[in-house]
């Protein structure tokens, strides 16, 4: 590993290596020209980054930048450390995707990233005192504070003749999640859209340094509900390194047939749903029958619809036998045939077809700028697979025969990329079913024992995209920090650009072809 990595590290650079970790202290005015190498001529991806509050055992806030090295399933993670200081250089202007990674900072620690460009706080709204942070370790999670009696969010603004504005939500005509959009319109066509978020808030990465282990990995379970066994199968995986647990095999096959069915769910409901708003109601009808058959197979399996309480520390809490196997696998080509002729006739649509063509357009620069990942990264030809570049669970052994790519960035082209996730997603749990290993699915009485003062780093390709989980730990070995990241939080910052110069009665379909998560974002 350390021949792997030299290449990616400055020479003076004094290395620790945390299973497949290489961190390294970077000094403050040194940080952006390492990250701009690392990101621009090295070509690694930037995970996240985020802060800790060490000021109590160290002296210091700490701010973690984690690139990925595809391929390879090694992360390189500079750090800067803030003695006395609580202003660190943006690096935004060279890596643009870390914009909303330092709006998050300054929000939720109080630290500020000299030079960036977009000074407004991000997730908490203006009722909340801007002289408070609640991701400080000083801040008491149960004191509500003194709520702030003005402020404002600066919009966006566009002037010119006859533009004029539309807001629409947080509260929408539809059963679905709280969000503004801000819409500059001449005549019907959007000039520019803007997103507000942050109504789902709910403390999340507060509640993880309090709650129990055990309500920890519920609480992962709920950061994005439909996500629910890939979000808990990310952090599980990040405190199986934490602690050097070894899996049995039939639970790492186990977990990839588990999370492939997931995936199958929400892809078929998504692709009812785009169907269904374009008012093709046969497509919307039987894209929600099929996600209700893998629901219903999910609960017979598991006791959960959502896939809940199945991950655990070392391995899973729910098998399937032989019986549920064969069931399973007739189960599937039926479903596999009923999905092809539902896909068969929406494409003979040429109603759906010519409200799916062209709509919605993302191009693929804009894309690459902000680190478009998942679903809507793949429509625009971005090869990023957490499955194939950070392979975990089985998937090295059941990897899919390729990523799945579009090249147009349209809605059409965000269809295609699932119908073809789909039929990918049951050709690997047909493959894990019949290579499925006769061991246990846990560690019976495992004693789960956290290494001290260390971190881990954990990747998992969700049905939207790549959800990362990012926990650290303090000088007891007890859970100090953990930071969910879902693909939401990097996609909804180009949905304006998708919206831009369509007409207002194509956002719905657009919005949902996107299908981004409020929770997953607003944690």
């Amino acid at each position: 590993m350390i021949k792997k990595i030299q290449q990616f590290i400055p020479k003076d650079a004094q290395v620790e290596f945390h299973d497949n970790n290489a961190t390294f202290e970077v000094s403050i005015l040194e940080i952006k020209k390492v990250a701009r190498d690392l990101y621009a001529n090295k070509n690694l991806s930037l995970k996240l980054i985020t802060a800790t509050d060490e000021r109590e055992e160290n002296g210091y806030f700490k701010i973690w930048y984690v690139f990925g090295v595809p391929k390879e399933n090694l992360f390189i993670i500079p750090f800067i450390l803030l003695k006395n200081k609580t202003e660190f250089p943006s690096i935004s202007l060279v890596i643009y995707e870390a914009l909303n990674y330092e709006r998050k900072i300054k929000t939720f620690f109080g630290l500020t990233p000299i030079g960036c460009q977009d000074k407004r706080p991000i997730i908490l709204h203006e009722n909340w005192p801007t002289d408070v942070f609640p991701l400080r370790k000083d801040f008491d999670w149960q004191k509500r504070p003194q709520i702030a009696t003005s402020g404002i969010y600066n919009f966006q603004k566009v002037k010119g003749e006859g533009i004029y504005e539309i807001p629409v939500g947080p509260i929408h005509a539809g059963i679905i999640e709280p969000g503004h959009f801000r819409f500059s319109v001449a005549g019907e066509r959007i000039v520019l859209l803007e997103p507000r978020l942050g109504y789902t808030h709910k403390g999340s990465e507060k509640l993880f340094e309090v709650l129990p282990l055990d309500e920890k990995i519920k609480l992962s379970e709920k950061i994005s509900g439909d996500s629910s066994f890939s979000h808990s199968l990310a952090f599980c995986q990040a405190l199986e390194k934490l602690s050097d647990t070894t899996l049995p095999t039939r639970a790492l096959y186990l977990r990839v047939i588990y999370a492939e069915l997931e995936r199958l769910a929400n892809h078929f409901g998504d692709i009812g749903a785009i169907m269904m708003d374009t008012g093709f109601n046969f497509g919307g009808a039987q894209g929600s029958r099929l996600r209700e058959m893998v629901m219903q197979i999910n609960e017979r399996i598991t006791g959960s619809r959502f896939l809940r309480g199945v991950n655990t520390i070392g391995g899973v809490t729910k098998d399937i036998d032989n019986l549920e196997k064969n069931k399973l696998l007739l189960e599937l080509k039926t479903i596999s045939k009923d999905f092809s002729k539902v896909i068969g006739v929406a494409l003979n649509s040429t109603s759906l077809l010519n409200r799916l063509k062209g709509t919605g357009v993302l191009s693929a620069e804009i894309a690459k700028n902000h680190g478009v990942i998942g679903v809507v990264g793949k429509a625009v030809g971005i090869i990023n697979d957490a499955r194939v570049d950070y392979p975990y669970a089985a998937y090295d052994k059941l990897l899919p025969d390729e990523i799945v790519t579009e090249q147009d960035g349209d809605v059409y082209a965000r269809f295609l990329v699932r119908i073809k996730e789909a039929h990918a997603s049951m050709k690997i749990i047909e493959d894990a079913l019949d290579k499925l290993p006769k061991e246990d699915i846990n560690i019976p009485n495992l004693n789960v024992v956290f290494k001290k003062n260390t971190f881990a780093m954990s990747v998992v390709e969700g049905w939207r995209g790549e959800i990362a989980y990012f926990v650290t730990t303090d000088e007891n070995g007890s859970i100090s920090r953990v930071v969910p990241r879902d693909p939401s939080f990097i996609n909804w910052a180009v949905l304006r650009d998708a919206g831009f110069d369509n007409v207002i009665p194509d956002f719905p379909l657009i919005n949902k072809s996107f299908n981004l998560s409020y929770s997953g974002n607003d944690l």
